[in-house]
């Protein structure tokens, strides 16, 4: 047998898998192959969208279900023993893994992350492959896991039941990372994962494992909202059965093990009403604190009287937004998250939703509103003599025309996309949602004569409102599409269609930002749910300036008064430039998504009423916002465009003469245009900036070294005009030729590719192996297309 004529599968099949099942692995337990670990990034254009590839490990070895300790990378046998370990050590530290192999069939190569000295890495037989035991040694050295005690809990089995749904990996890594710490004997535990990531479903398994175990008997369960009970009840918590229970009406019953509560069940504002004190300090083993950020932190909060009562239980708390400012901080009562797992990463994963940005800068909002001399209000009264800004609209002064500009331009927005896109307005409080309704129901006149549910006000003090909060989220409805709301909808609200986001209140607190976005974060393709949009009226997105955890937008669009909101989608739609994978590096083209639709008991804290001004006959328009773009680390750059992309350049490259060197020196320019992007260079919004007929050489010249720009067509001229393809034989020169003007109509990446021999004109000249074979070989042909590119780019200027 010719070892190096198997594929990489062939050498799996008959030497590795053989190899780690001699060293007493249980392939049905233990084992598994081709593990794709995230679900591929979606990429997005208009409303075209595209999946990325997936992370795939070539084997996962567990020493039980869902506890992973080795990861193996195998590559066939023309690759060394070492080509993967890069990738493994990669794909390990996301998985929180210790042991790590490479094989290419003639053996492994250990990388032993709990080792520091020289037996970090070593090469081990095919017969020599660590057992389950051994590498579980490993693991518990990585976990610092130290007594048998300790052991036994870290080891407790996961909940099964029975449909094969397993934790994502980073579900399993939080709850793993719980479980072990508590074992450990660590009590204040924070937990910090996105919205749409599933933190129930981790603190189901995190607390079932803890019951299974004995360690804790008695759970409290606590959040301050009821959807967020009733979802856990109906949800993951429904396996602990009759052993469940919630605490209502300010009844306790002591007789179960497993509790759910609001906190504001449990306490109140006179003693007798604190019914937690009806429980024994001791009562409670654990307790789980849903969205923690909501008050649990404030030492004088009443939760937080709760958890000090029952201070000896073991407290975690998880949340989207840890919250940090002068008076709360959760990090100080729970110390740092013992894992986070960010927006950022649910998009790159391909788990949650990205999303685009539409900000609309109103005249009044920019510029402030002062009224001229004797203007009166809708009473009639006088109106104050001062300027107005953004936070005075709609608490304190109300000015219609503003309003209806908000409606118009959604609705106008809506109407080029997509007018059954689920869509949040979120405003000031429940009077300008009120009033809002009214608005989008005189801009959607036609579809609110159809069904007046197309828009509904959904706030706390609206009964019929809340009443169709469920149609709202259930894909299955078709009504209610647009809500208006001001609080009921920022948290503990599942809303899995939701595709559009718009944001007309002052959001000051990045916590209750995180929170409203996180409402468009949930995917659901069955139901063309991919992406979501967020138009920004009051400048809020300022606030993703978080580039740890919110990453980069898909697009931000400031528009203008002659901006139609209506065409934002389809403009994107005729950019044809390909994604290039994050994981392959392939190009990725977007294809239209299928759409189906089908026909189709919580209190919010209500506004106390407010003395506000109303008035009517300003001019409002939409001013143009400033530019936002961001950086590779998805913060916003406050220079201008091209002086950032200027500073990046010119800490590449010195002068202009060593661009130019290093360009006519790559073969590959998509190599240099790969390093610019990672490096920070915007080049789809440069060239929207400059000019889409330029060349990216042109566009660097012109904007790092103040270089007039040519356009792609001038090049091509100019090699036209120096005869250069005399040179060449007949069948040769046309094949360049047509190559020159392929690069005219799309640029320099496109020619560079073998794949451009497999369309139209090449193809009249035969297959591209044919081709290749009119230059002698594949090496004079690329030589030819290099030489080509150097005759491009002869002139900077």
């Amino acid at each position: 047998m010719d070892k190096k004529s198997l594929s990489e599968r062939d050498i799996c099949t008959k030497f590795i898998t053989p190899a780690i099942i001699k060293a007493g692995w249980d392939s049905q337990r233990q084992l598994l192959e081709e593990v794709s670990f995230t679900d591929g990034k979606i990429y997005v254009r208009g409303r075209l969208t595209a999946r990325g590839a997936r992370k795939r490990a070539d084997y996962i070895l567990y020493y039980k279900p869902n506890i992973p300790i080795a990861i193996i990378e195998a590559k066939d046998n023309t690759n060394s023993i070492r080509s993967g370990i890069q990738q493994a050590l990669d794909y390990a530290r996301i998985l929180d893994i210790p042991c790590v192999f490479s094989s290419n069939g003639d053996g492994f190569l250990f990388h032993d992350r709990t080792a520091t000295d020289s037996n970090i890495e070593t090469e081990l037989s095919l017969d020599a492959f660590p057992s389950p035991q051994q590498l579980w040694e490993k693991y518990k050295i990585y976990k610092g896991i130290t007594t048998t005690e300790t052991e036994r809990v870290a080891s407790q089995d996961y909940y099964f039941d029975g449909t094969g749904r397993r934790p994502r990996y980073y579900q399993q890594i939080a709850v793993n990372r719980t479980i072990e710490a508590i074992a450990n004997g660590q009590n204040r535990i924070l937990l910090v994962m996105a919205t749409g990531t599933g933190k129930t479903y981790a603190a189901f398994q995190i607390a079932y494992r803890l019951w299974k175990a004995g360690v804790k008997k008695r759970i409290l369960f606590l959040a301050d909202r009821n959807a967020l009970i009733d979802q856990a009840q109906k949800g993951d918590f429904k396996h602990f059965r009759d052993k469940m229970t919630i605490v209502k009406k300010r009844q306790v019953d002591k007789s179960y093990e497993i509790y759910l509560s609001l906190y504001q069940g449990l306490t109140g504002n006179e003693d007798e009403k604190n019914i937690y004190k009806e429980f024994s300090r001791d009562f409670f083993d654990l307790i789980i604190i849903d969205e923690c950020h909501r008050g649990s932190a404030r030492d004088d909060s009443a939760w937080h009287d709760i958890l000090n009562y029952f201070n000896n239980a073991t407290h975690i708390g998880l949340t989207a937004t840890p919250k940090e400012t002068t008076e709360v901080s959760n990090f100080e009562y729970f110390g740092d998250p013992i894992y986070t797992y960010s927006l950022r990463q649910g998009i790159d994963d391909g788990f949650l939703a990205p999303y685009r940005v539409i900000r609309v800068g109103i005249n009044v909002d920019m510029e402030g509103w002062r009224p001229e001399d004797g203007k009166t209000d809708k009473d009639g009264n006088p109106v104050d003599d001062r300027i107005y800004n953004k936070k005075d609209f709609d608490r304190n002064l109300v000015i219609d025309e503003r309003t209806e500009t908000v409606a118009k331009k959604l609705s106008e927005f809506l109407k080029g996309y997509d007018r059954f896109a689920k869509s949040i307005v979120f405003c000031v409080d429940i009077d300008h949602a009120e009033r809002m309704r009214s608005s989008l129901s005189r801009e959607n006149a036609d579809l609110v004569a159809e069904n007046y549910k197309y828009i509904m006000q959904i706030t706390g003090d609206n009964d019929e409102g809340k009443r169709e909060l469920d149609n709202f989220t259930d894909p299955e409805q078709r009504y209610p599409v647009i809500a208006t709301t001001s609080e009921l909808m920022t948290t503990g609200i599942d809303a899995q269609t939701c595709k559009v986001i718009v944001l007309d209140a002052n959001i000051s607190s990045m916590t209750k930002f995180k929170q409203i976005i996180g409402r468009g974060t949930r995917i659901n393709e069955d139901y063309g749910k991919l992406y979501f949009t967020i138009i920004d009226f009051r400048n809020a997105t300022d606030l993703f300036a978080d580039p740890g955890f919110d990453g980069e937008p898909i697009r931000v669009k400031p528009v203008s008064d002659d901006s139609d909101l209506s065409n934002i989608i389809d403009e994107e739609e005729l950019i044809t430039t390909p994604f290039t994978d994050d994981i392959t590096g392939e190009d990725i083209y977007v294809e239209r998504p299928t759409v189906t639709y089908q026909e189709g008991g919580e209190t919010d804290d209500v506004d106390e009423p407010r003395q506000k001004v109303y008035v009517n006959g300003v001019d409002v328009s939409v001013l143009i916002s400033r530019e936002l773009y961001f950086d590779q680390h998805g913060k916003p750059i406050t220079t201008s465009l091209k002086d950032h992309t200027k500073e990046i350049i010119k800490g590449q490259f010195a002068t202009l003469n060593d661009f130019i060197n290093k360009w006519n020196s790559t073969e590959q320019k998509t190599v240099i245009i790969e390093e610019l992007q990672n490096q920070g260079v915007l080049v789809e919004a440069l060239f929207d900036a400059v000019n889409r007929d330029v060349d990216l050489f042109d566009l660097i010249c012109h904007v790092a070294f103040d270089q007039p720009p040519l356009t792609r067509k001038e090049r091509a001229n100019n090699v036209k005009k120096r005869n250069y393809f005399t040179r060449y034989g007949d069948q040769a020169r046309k094949v360049l030729e047509n190559l020159l003007e392929k690069y005219a109509d799309e640029g320099i990446t496109d020619i560079e590719s073998l794949e451009v021999l497999k369309v139209k004109p090449f193809t009249d000249y035969g297959s591209p192996i044919e081709i290749v074979k009119t230059f002698g070989n594949k090496t004079e042909y690329l030589k030819a297309v290099h030489e080509l590119e150097i005759e491009l780019y002869k002139v900077a200027n």
